[in-house]
């Protein structure tokens, strides 16, 4: 099985890291399109910790019934559908490229809601990286991912790949009964992600779905008791494997990682909303509790957020696909069911933008907490 493919490292020039490990195969892409978006390590620049920063959400000044977003007047081929009824909204017919400051609060709003947009038929993947950035900064500081692969112009576009070259993000799942691994973005920050942005450059003809959970409706069905239990209570989510998994596998870790004691129940600050904050992928256990009560509660909760079909969506990428989502409501899964090795059914490759959000506040003020 193939994993990184360091074939060569590029000197330094004045617009480029110092040192650029390729994590692909040269050969097999020469006439892509999207060759710069390729996944690379930057194997020498390290980042300190992330800084404590004032954030207001986008969604707050938002108009509720988002006039401006989702009018047929300014987009008269406008086409929008809910894909669930608690989760998932499609929207043809608006090109995210084009929005203004207030369409863009609408859309933020509307993300915090129904906790995942997608936008079809979109031009995103063709405007350049710095129109891209710039597109994800309104929303929130950009998040630099401490161990995940990028593309070469640019840190903060966190590369999406998995080829026949390089089964690195499969490798890590080779010992499970499934590739799929619900979670939401790097959570263990001490201001985790709100808004992560995603568009796929090459997608296979099928397979290579990706699946989203309302943790809004999941705390929901939780029963009253379980519900006033869990909103007093903190989980810890840790960095800490991901990079030690990175070190293992003789990856450059950039920064060092952390781990954070976030409420299980947080409030979002635009909608007012409750939602769990707790996922299989980096969340190690309740505060408080000891060992067998912790291991058991996240066992529910997890086996919750993995099997509750009734409140997830899953989407079909498309050529010009991009969805939007809000990991302080959502956690989400791809869903690697395509043979890399098989031509016919393709590539999955595509960059993700996240933006940090608020220090999570939970129930009655409870909030975060870490050792400085």
């Amino acid at each position: 099985m193939a994993t990184i493919t360091q074939t060569q490292t590029t000197a330094a020039t004045e617009s480029a890291p110092l040192k650029l490990t390729l994590a692909y195969q040269e050969e097999i892409h020469e006439e892509y399109k999207y060759s710069a978006y390729l996944p690379v390590y930057d194997t020498e620049t390290t980042f300190p910790p992330l800084k404590p920063f004032e954030f207001n959400d986008r969604g707050l000044v938002a108009n509720k019934e988002k006039p401006n977003l989702l009018s047929k007047e300014n987009a008269p081929a406008l086409k929008v559908i809910n894909l669930t009824p608690g989760i998932g909204t499609e929207i043809r017919g608006l090109q995210l490229s084009q929005l203004n400051d207030i369409q863009k609060d609408e859309l933020a709003l509307l993300i915090a809601e129904r906790g995942v947009v997608v936008f079809r038929d979109q031009d995103f993947k063709d405007i350049g990286i710095e129109k891209q950035k710039e597109f994800g900064r309104y929303f929130g500081p950009l998040h630099i991912h401490p161990v995940g692969a990028h593309v070469k112009e640019s840190q903060e576009l966190h590369n999406i790949y998995l080829g026949s070259d390089n089964e690195y993000r499969n490798r890590r799942r080779g010992n499970r009964l499934t590739t799929t691994g619900y979670h939401s973005d790097v959570s263990y920050e001490r201001q985790p992600p709100g808004i992560t942005i995603l568009t796929l450059l090459s997608v296979p003809p099928t397979g290579g779905d990706t699946a989203w959970e309302s943790q809004t409706a999941a705390y929901a069905r939780l029963s009253p008791p379980i519900q006033a239990l869990l909103e007093n209570l903190r989980a810890e989510h840790s960095g800490f494997p991901p990079a030690e998994g990175a070190r293992r596998d003789g990856l450059f870790v950039r920064r060092e990682p952390v781990k954070t004691e976030h409420p299980i129940v947080r409030v979002h600050p635009a909608t007012g909303q409750k939602a769990l904050f707790v996922n299989p992928g980096f969340t190690k256990r309740i505060v408080g509790l000891k060992d067998e009560e912790s291991e058991a509660l996240l066992k529910l909760l997890f086996h919750h957020i993995t099997f509750g079909q009734d409140f997830q969506v899953r989407v079909k990428w498309e050529e010009g696909t991009v969805a939007l989502w809000d990991n302080r409501v959502t956690s989400h899964t791809a869903i690697s069911d395509y043979n890399v090795h098989v031509p016919q059914e393709g590539l999955r490759h595509g960059f993700r933008i996240t933006t940090l959000a608020e220090r999570p506040r939970g129930v009655n003020g409870l909030e975060s907490r870490w050792d400085e």
